[in-house]
């Protein structure tokens, strides 16, 4: 005789949001090895003899969360490093260095002082001074990570080290070293000026990287994420180390990782492999890995691409001049290079993620990725243009076409939106970071945060989405405002969608995955102002309470 199946999991007397429109709503859910068997009547008999049973008290269950643009090592090292996310003037962060200069702390990387989280926008009163900071460092090479991840502030030290001339510097190509009027350092360096530096912190070790990550995803899932994608690791500026996937999986063998992984290795990382006299030329890994190499639990995805720099430092690639100076971005490197390389990654059988914010950027990585489709064919794995700062309504319908998914990210609106509307002028602010004229147009709007670049709490990137307000409270773009239903599909379906996983990931509905979130009211009831206040009860990752206390542990 055949056994019979169990239930691992009943929870019950929940109101459950579903995502799926064939039945959006359920009161219980019945979870077995990893997956969900079904809701309410689907389950029959099993409902009676359920493992475990757990009254929701009538809480709101949905489907897990996932964020498909966020830098989870660099936001596990900001938990370990000198955090300045707090400092609002130079005078503030001249204490937080000093303080941490003058005790018994270690970095992770020899003698090097590391800070995290700056934040340039929110700076008020003076510059920060190379000369203070080399005065409150005590001679510990300093670097300053911008919460852009643009950007750099070190000190004479640091400079040195990097065999950078404090004095009129070779500047380079596609960065820039700041100096004075005088020609002497400032110790601000932006996009690929920073690479002397990570020459010199870099590779990190492995154990910080592994403790990054459990920092990192231990966080996630006190916010209901389940599933999270690292956008940009191995190479370029963006990475930590060549190894860093490797970091990765010891993470997941020593079960550090609470969350499903899925990353993006940067396009520095790939190379030229070579194939049959008649293969086409590509670039990939070794042994012609490529994308969507893994599991439901750690997968690598398509390989990350810049092609501009960000809208916050104003290096960003656009068709016209910043609304406050006389300049208009750059693009990262030289256009057809960058076109070849990309395109040898997808001959590769790599999906594309292009990192495009400015206009001109945007129209640069939909034309790359129509040349992919028209050569090679539509991926499994979606390509993407990463960010949208700036995308116009025609762009939109070109993207489209392409099938193309577009990843913006409204919290940037709540948390630098004044700023940025200052560079763009008003024409160019409504066309930012489009929400709603995606879904009019047929492109698929998944959720991501950007996180570290700004707050990554699934809720208050929903919120975010639905008021489309800057920090003092100004309307930005606001014809691109969506429900919060809208808002809670794309951190569910649309995100599935977007990486490849939409069937198994993204709606409580038989043979997905056990991934869900238990909050405490129903975010769809709640006036906008208050949807990033849901209390999240509990998170679900396989079946297995991640996150919650011992009411909902299965």
């Amino acid at each position: 005789m055949s056994p019979v199946m169990q239930l691992d999991t009943l929870i019950t007397n929940a109101n459950i949001i579903t995502s799926d429109p064939h039945r959006p709503h359920a009161r219980s859910v019945g979870l077995w090895n990893g997956s969900i068997v079904g809701v309410d009547d689907q389950l029959g008999s099993l409902a009676d003899s359920a493992a475990h049973v757990i009254d929701a008290g009538g809480a709101t269950v949905t489907p897990g969360f996932n964020d498909i643009h966020d830098h989870s090592v660099m936001f596990g090292e900001s938990m370990i490093e000198i955090d300045l996310a707090d400092c609002v003037t130079a005078e503030q962060v001249y204490e937080a260095l000093g303080s941490w200069c003058s005790g018994d702390s270690e970095s992770g990387i020899g003698d090097w002082a590391i800070a995290s989280n700056y934040r340039p926008l929110q700076m008020t009163g003076e510059d920060l001074r190379i000369d203070v900071l080399d005065r409150v460092t005590g001679g510990r090479p300093l670097v300053i990570k911008h919460n852009s991840a643009h950007a750099y502030t070190a000190n004479s030290e640091a400079l040195r080290r990097a065999g950078i001339a404090l004095t009129d510097p070779e500047q380079s190509d596609g960065g820039v070293i700041g100096t004075d009027d005088h020609g002497n350092v400032t110790g601000l360096l932006d996009e690929n000026a920073m690479r002397p530096l990570q020459a010199l912190i870099q590779p990190e070790p492995q154990a910080l990287l592994q403790e990054a990550l459990n920092q990192a995803t231990s966080h996630y899932v006190s916010e209901g994420l389940t599933s999270v994608t690292d956008a940009g690791i191995a190479g370029g500026w963006i990475g930590h180390s060549p190894r860093e996937f490797a970091a990765y999986q010891a993470a997941r063998d020593l079960g550090l990782l609470s969350t499903r992984m899925q990353t993006m290795i940067t396009i520095d990382a790939l190379h030229e492999v070579p194939g049959a006299h008649d293969d086409p030329e590509v670039r990939t890994l070794t042994a012609g890995i490529r994308s969507g190499v893994g599991d439901e639990w750690l997968q690598i995805g398509p390989t990350k691409v810049f092609s501009d720099g960000s809208l916050i430092g104003s290096t960003a690639a656009m068709t016209e001049d910043y609304h406050h100076c006389n300049h208009h971005g750059y693009f990262q490197g030289d256009p057809a290079e960058m076109r070849a390389r990309a395109l040898a990654a997808v001959a590769g059988g790599w999906s594309i993620a292009v990192h495009a914010i400015g206009d001109a950027a945007v129209a640069y990585a939909t034309e790359v990725i129509a040349e992919a489709q028209l050569r090679y064919g539509t991926p499994a794995m979606p390509h993407r243009i990463e960010h949208g700062g700036v995308v116009t309504t025609e762009q939109l319908a070109e993207i489209a076409r392409v099938n193309a998914v577009l990843v913006p990210q409204p919290q940037f609106i709540a948390e630098f939106g004044d700023a940025m509307a200052d560079k763009l002028g008003p024409e160019r602010t409504r066309l930012s970071y489009p929400a709603k004229r995606m879904l009019d147009a047929g492109i698929i709007l998944p959720g991501s945060s950007d996180r570290p670049v700004a707050d990554g709490a699934p809720l208050t990137v929903m919120q975010a989405f639905v008021q489309r307000l800057t920090e003092t409270g100004q309307p930005y773009g606001a014809d691109d405002r969506i429900t919060v239903e809208q808002a809670l599909h794309a951190y569910t379906v649309g995100s599935a969608k977007a990486t490849g996983w939409y069937g198994r990931k993204g709606q409580i509905r038989s043979g997905q995955l056990a991934d869900l979130v238990v909050l405490g009211e129903d975010l769809t009831k709640v006036p906008d102002d208050q949807i990033s206040a849901v209390p999240v009860l509990a998170t679900y990752v396989g079946g297995h309470a991640a996150y919650g206390d011992s009411r909902w542990e299965a």
